[in-house]
């Protein structure tokens, strides 16, 4: 249109100077605008706001369109991936492990804070840091020097103490062009339950193998040696007591398996109170007789009356009554005759209540008690065979007690006797029905 003018005046002015003269400039004068509207195309692009983008028509119009639409896209997908990277690093700081990314040169470029708490290292100062000059444990310095990561290392944790030692698995991955991802897992528990697990099956070898010791023994004697009646019965009674300790510890044990792998007791299940202990206190007077026999005095025995125990207990019965006559039982096995024990139920002003066992014996020495649930821990081994124990009873008081929602409790004063006691929850307990009696 403005080249038809612009020749047209020509014509109308110089006739065909003039023509070529109006073409000429009108085609100087596109250019012009052309090169205006590409240059200002050119500096919206130098900025890159999309939200100012000039509005064109024609080639330069759908081009400025066009561009607008993959700067956006290109902007949408640069977001997206770094929320995915973020997403990523969230991840990773989630882990339950320690993880440490390293450059060419060994020197950290991210670390999560779990790796942070394992290492003691802080994320900010020890950027770009060394690694090897960070952690001088000798075990990871050596298998740092090495460069054979292969295997992991295990070293101890910067929190590690002789009373709570922490184990780390360390092992370092390559990477990209000669990175490494460092990753460290706690294996505390791992090496605890393993060593557990060793000493259990040692222990229950151990204590397996002595009354079957004794048995062959005399099995061996009265097939080989001609034996008078008495000897003879004498005999059997001992290979007869061995059976009975090693029946003891299978269904210790046996109980101890069962606790562990059946699901927690229901609270809609109420234990009377009363007749549990009125159970508890039978079998302790018989157990008393058995144990001070020879010496001709018996324990003092002091349980609560029916009427000071109207309380039902949410929880199983037998296992109720396997811990409190566990720990009634240990009281009568470790107090001398004619010591007194007293077994008591107290309620609290907030609703829980505390099963107690309190004895006169020799007492405990405070470096065992902490030890006391461990299975097959014993102060005194030779003292615990003479009364029968297998090692497990305060095992398995324990895991019934945390069961039932209860905390044990020990304290113990050397030569002056010991308490154990069990706190149960206001919400495991309730007042008994009116009407009842005991059993």
């Amino acid at each position: 249109m403005l080249q038809a003018a612009l020749m047209g005046l020509g014509w109308w002015l110089g006739q065909a100077w003039g023509v070529a003269a109006g073409a000429l400039l009108a085609t100087w004068l596109w250019m012009a605008w052309d090169m205006w509207r590409a240059r200002k195309l050119l500096v919206w692009l130098r900025s890159t706001e999309l939200q100012q983008a000039p509005a064109m028509s024609g080639l330069w119009g759908e081009l400025s369109t066009r561009m607008r639409r993959w700067l956006r896209l290109g902007t949408q997908q640069v977001q997206q991936s770094e929320q995915r990277l973020q997403d990523i690093f969230a991840a990773l700081q989630a882990s339950p492990n320690g993880l440490i990314l390293l450059d060419a040169t060994g020197h950290i470029e991210w670390c999560n804070q779990m790796a942070e708490q394992q290492f003691g290292l802080d994320a900010q100062r020890d950027m770009l840091q060394s690694m090897g000059n960070l952690v001088r444990d000798p075990a990871f310095s050596a298998y740092w020097a090495r460069h054979d990561f292969a295997q992991p290392v295990l070293m101890q944790g910067r929190d590690s103490t002789a009373a709570r030692p922490v184990r780390l698995s360390v092992q370092l991955y390559a990477y990209g062009d000669g990175r490494h991802l460092l990753l460290s897992r706690d294996i505390t528990s791992l090496e605890q339950a393993e060593a557990m697990r060793r000493d259990f099956v040692a222990n229950v070898s151990h204590e397996i193998r002595t009354p079957l010791t004794v048995l062959v023994g005399f099995v061996e004697t009265l097939q080989t040696l001609p034996l008078e009646e008495d000897e003879r019965k004498r005999f059997l009674g001992l290979m007869a007591q061995q059976a009975t300790r090693m029946q003891s510890l299978v269904q210790d044990l046996l109980t101890l398996s069962r606790l562990e792998g059946s699901p927690l007791p229901a609270r809609g299940e109420w234990t009377p109170l009363a007749p549990l202990l009125r159970q508890c206190e039978d079998e302790a007077r018989a157990l008393s007789d058995m144990v001070t026999r020879k010496s001709g005095q018996a324990h003092v025995l002091e349980f609560p009356p029916a009427s000071a125990v109207q309380i039902d207990v949410a929880g199983i019965p037998a296992e109720l009554q396997s811990a409190f006559s566990n720990l009634i039982s240990n009281a009568i096995r470790y107090t001398p005759a004619g010591g007194h024990i007293a077994v008591t139920w107290t309620s609290h002003a907030d609703g829980s209540a505390t099963f107690a066992v309190q004895d006169s014996g020799r007492g405990i020495d405070p470096e065992h008690v902490g030890r006391l649930t461990e299975r097959f821990y014993r102060i005194d081994r030779s003292r615990s065979r003479e009364t029968g124990g297998t090692g497990l009873g305060l095992a398995i008081v324990k895991h019934v007690l945390q069961r039932h929602g209860a905390q044990l409790h020990i304290s113990s004063i050397l030569g002056k006797g010991s308490t154990f006691s069990a706190t149960f929850p206001a919400q495991r307990l309730r007042a008994h029905a009116i009407g009842f009696t005991g059993n």
